[in-house]
């Protein structure tokens, strides 16, 4: 199964597409939030094209693990797309994920400058890495009993 990773925020989405097993999530594109609010047929043809049965949104919840007002938006937001496109959505604790996108492109050579766009991708990848790992866990414990 096909799952859309995204990163929501206020000017850009960062998204990510699992591999048809739904094992290893890559970084896809960016796209423009502000245009997709008035114009979903780039995200529409990105879940046509890759046959996607499910989004998974990062949710920027507080260090505490508690939901402030950034997560309500992000919250509604992602509700937004997931009706428009006609798809299951589950939510996804996206706390530091920005911050371990920033460190591992600065570990391959790439400046902070030259990756604003792409850290939001490698953002999704990693919110969906995490929740595809942990589904895979859920489905081998559930195997194992």
């Amino acid at each position: 199964m096909r799952v859309l990773g995204l990163d929501i925020g206020a000017r850009r989405i960062g998204v990510a597409i699992s591999d048809p097993l739904g094992r290893v999530a890559t970084p896809l594109k960016v796209l423009d939030a502000r245009s997709l609010a008035s114009d979903l047929t780039p995200l529409r043809r990105l879940a046509v094209d890759y046959e996607v049965e499910l989004l998974v949104a990062g949710l920027p919840l507080t260090l505490a693990g508690e939901e402030g007002p950034q997560a309500a938006d992000v919250r509604a937001k992602a509700d937004e797309l997931a009706c428009a496109l006609r798809l299951p959505l589950e939510l996804w604790d996206e706390r530091l994920s920005t911050a371990e996108a920033m460190r591992s492109m600065s570990a391959s050579g790439v400046s902070a400058r030259d990756s604003k766009a792409a850290v939001d991708m490698v953002a999704a990848a990693l919110i969906l890495q995490g929740y595809l790992d942990s589904r895979r866990v859920r489905g081998s414990d559930g195997d194992a009993g």
